[in-house]
């Protein structure tokens, strides 16, 4: 049935939007995550996916034109589907791309992670006092359906400018921070930190200070949108001692708010270390667990202390954990993460829907140390064992796109781009940056961007767009010692790269007995799309590349 597409709300203030570029023609296959056109906001110029298979049967808004939120975008249906009820005014499921984009930032736009503030109903819009802006649980990722409050990092009554973090908000990809389009005063907290709530659900008001807002939450919590809001009364009565703690734990001593994740927050509790003693390594000196783990008081200089009990008192470690004795059963409760439950999800989902296969092939990485050893040599250029795996498996996926596809109840979609996505740890779970196109890109430029994305997961800093729209993925647990091992494929990949650690051991070359370097790859498959013989084939391809690495420049 045809999908009505409608113009997108892009920003909190966006009313209407002009079609920059249509990147796709009327009769073009549209596939789920293709970019069908550019649309200018009044913030920026942005990338507006699909979130629908079929063919683009219509254009409601040509190039050049400008036309409100909600106006007809485009219809995708099937070929030849007849439309002419809808360009007439018929009902059709509105696309959820309308309300819910999934919209990437060009380099002139702002890219952080997902600052979007959803509207309120158009119904609570016009009843709303005048500067006071509803904020719901932001959409911070196409497949997120609900969130979870990791973090407020403002109170009630809290002054809020533009650009200031509200919270850092728990999705099913990643804990992000999340913020403000409006400035005014934090007048009211829908969710509390912990809580988890469904998209679109009342998040905050922000407004002028003293504005009664009490109606306005009433009303939106009346209409199911909220869950379970916390009255701003509620917040102001919390104990004295409470309140005394967080301002020790969350506030430098110059009164500022201290960053920190959650984890950290944690620990340092745990352990009984003040976070403003505490310095720290992430962006806009954020502390994370590495920096509670690796602190000691002792560390800290105290060239202001005026006796030498000060400095006995400062260099003193912190309090040790105390332990259960031998032969006390003990355990620990750890609420789970909005991360690590969806984590669960995906991965039960994906074994127990796709029949799973494994294929193992030994590689030799002689040439490929050397390849290596020769390119890092040339100045400002850093590529790892890794890197060339992954631009092997890019030219491999090329010769057999079978490997590259998705299955479907009625068809099997074969990609003919290649997006690898590379698996990263983080201290919440795992996540899978992609690297778009990446059979064009260089050996070095595979480098690079690797490092780069994987830095920013770990730090927290990746956008949605930058973990959507992977073919095939690549797992490598070879730092680690990991010899061998078996990956659930990243649904809705048919396969995913499980790469093992380099081992030097006995082989034979030329009927000789000598010392050599080898490499385990496992292939995971899913049978639905992909036969033995073809995963086989694939890995004889991907064999002959690292064991030849001047063949992957041909």
């Amino acid at each position: 049935m045809a999908i009505k597409v409608t113009m997108p709300r892009l920003s909190d203030t966006m009313t209407e939007g002009t079609v920059a570029t249509w990147l796709k023609k009327v009769g073009d296959k549209i596939s789920e995550g293709d970019i069908l056109a550019e649309i200018e906001t009044d913030k920026a110029t942005m990338e507006f996916e699909s979130f629908n298979e079929g063919t683009l049967l219509h254009i409601g808004i040509q190039a050049g034109e400008t036309a409100p939120v909600d106006s007809l975008l485009a219809i995708i249906g099937k070929e030849g589907e007849d439309i002419s009820a809808l360009l007439a005014g018929g009902d059709a499921p509105a696309s959820s791309e309308a309300s819910e984009p999934k919209a990437e930032a060009k380099a002139d736009a702002p890219v952080a992670e997902a600052k979007t503030e959803t509207a309120a109903p158009a119904k609570a819009a016009t009843e709303l006092p005048k500067g006071v802006v509803v904020v719901t649980m932001p959409r911070l990722s196409d497949t997120m359906t609900e969130g979870t409050v990791a973090t407020w990092l403002k109170k009630v009554g809290d002054t809020v400018a533009e650009g200031d973090i509200l919270a850092e908000i728990e999705t099913d990809k990643a804990t992000m921070e999340f913020e403000s389009f409006n400035a005014g005063t934090l007048l009211y907290i829908g969710i509390q930190e912990g809580s988890t709530a469904p998209v679109d659900s009342l998040l905050a008001i922000i407004g002028p200070a003293g504005t009664d807002i009490s109606g306005i939450a009433d009303n939106y919590t009346s209409g199911g949108a909220a869950s379970a809001p916390a009255a701003a009364e509620e917040t102001k009565t919390a104990p004295a001692a409470e309140k005394t703690a967080e301002a020790t734990a969350d506030t430098s001593s110059n009164g500022g708010r201290i960053l920190a994740s959650p984890l950290a927050k944690k620990i340092a509790s745990d352990k009984g270390i003040q976070l403003n003693q505490v310095k720290g390594s992430g962006e806009n000196g954020r502390i994370v667990k590495s920096d509670i783990e690796n602190f000691t008081p002792a560390a800290q200089a105290q060239p202001a202390a005026k006796t030498a009990d000060a400095k006995q008192e400062a260099s003193a470690p912190a309090a040790p954990k105390v332990f259960v004795p031998a032969g006390e059963v003990y355990t620990e409760e750890i609420k789970n993460s909005q991360m690590r439950k969806i984590i669960a999800k995906r991965l039960a989902e994906s074994l127990f829907t796709a029949p799973h296969y494994n294929l193992v092939i030994e590689v030799s990485m002689d040439e490929a140390m050397g390849a290596r050893a020769t390119i890092n040599t040339v100045p400002d250029t850093k590529v790892s064992f890794n890197d060339m795996v992954i631009k092997a498996c890019a030219l491999a996926l090329k010769k057999h796109p079978k490997i590259n596809s998705q299955w479907k109840e009625d068809a099997i979609i074969i990609n003919h781009h290649v997006n690898i996505g590379v698996a990263v740890a983080v201290e919440d779970g795992l996540v899978v940056p992609v690297l778009k196109f990446t059979d064009a890109m260089s050996l070095s430029q595979i480098g690079a961007s690797v490092r780069d994305l994987a830095g920013r997961a770990k730090n927290k800093k990746l956008g949605p767009q930058e973990m959507e729209g992977s073919t095939f993925t690549v797992s490598n647990l070879g730092m680690f010692g990991i010899t061998e091992f078996n990956s659930i494929i990243n649904q809705p990949n048919s396969a995913i790269l499980s790469v093992g650690a380099i081992v030097e051991k006995p082989v034979v070359k030329n009927g000789q007995i000598v010392v050599g370097n080898t490499m385990m790859l496992s292939l995971a498959c899913d049978h639905r799309t992909i036969d033995g013989a073809t995963g086989a084939q694939f890995l004889q391809t991907l064999k002959q590349y690292i064991e030849s690495p001047v063949t992957m420049l041909a």
